[in-house]
């Protein structure tokens, strides 16, 4: 086993699927649909300032992009005063596009080792993954709300998962790049255009092939962050 695995599995993965056992040992009829969304709300919110700070970012960027692109066409011969006026522009409005980046490099283990736990860490039975204060269960439950099985496939689950993730691309870009003249603007349009309907296709299709356990983690990570984004840019229109 190596370094990285060995890090990996002891402050992600044993610490998120425990703590996932343990919230279903409480919560009503021991369901562990409930403790799936549970766990995702908490792991969400842990994340929030992180995920906060990137949304943020992202709207400063968006807002500062007509500025962005006259600095770009001014100097479109000079690349060094281009970066220098932009970086300019950056520290005038208070936006760290870096610092933003590094956020999003912070969730992403913490969100491979919950589709870790989901995917396959939910119904194993090795012994050396529990606390000693946790007891191995001898089997669990796959049942949400008494009807759906999370450990296999669901079609309703997989589409609420696609359409939930559609949803909150399309609140992140509401409206799409216009098409542009150069490669570039063509690039980001097309980039913008699979982002909202294709990935959505993509979580659906994997879905349905997964143990929907996955796809309830997706629907319910998604509208967290459909919320996060609704709040951020209301607050946005507010202060204008």
């Amino acid at each position: 086993m190596s370094v990285f695995f060995s890090i990996y599995q002891e402050i992600l993965y044993r610490p998120l699927l425990n703590a996932l056992i343990l919230l279903t040992e409480f919560v009503p009829g021991h369901d562990v649909g409930l403790a799936i969304i549970l766990l995702t709300i908490f792991v969400r919110l842990l994340l929030f300032p992180f995920t906060h700070h990137s949304l943020l970012t992202q709207r400063k960027l968006k807002e500062l992009e007509p500025q962005i692109n006259q600095i770009r066409f001014q100097n479109k011969d000079k690349l060094e005063l281009q970066s220098k006026k932009i970086m300019e522009l950056y520290e005038a409005h208070g936006v760290r596009p870096l610092f933003g980046c590094l956020t999003l490099f912070v969730q992403l283990p913490v969100l491979i080792a919950l589709y870790h736990v989901f995917w396959k860490g939910l119904w194993s039975k090795e012994s050396g993954l529990y606390y000693s204060f946790i007891s191995i269960p001898e089997s669990i439950q796959p049942n949400f709300l008494g009807v759906l099985n999370l450990a296999d496939p669901s079609l309703l689950l997989a589409f609420l998962a696609g359409l939930s993730q559609f949803f909150q691309m399309k609140l992140a870009t509401p409206t799409l790049p216009p098409k542009g003249a150069s490669f570039k603007e063509e690039m980001n349009r097309a980039f913008a255009i699979q982002s909202l309907y294709i990935f959505p296709f993509l979580i659906f299709f994997i879905s349905f092939r997964l143990p929907s356990a996955l796809a309830l983690y997706w629907t319910a990570s998604n509208i967290f962050a459909t919320l996060h984004e609704a709040l951020v840019r209301t607050r946005a229109r507010a202060s204008v």
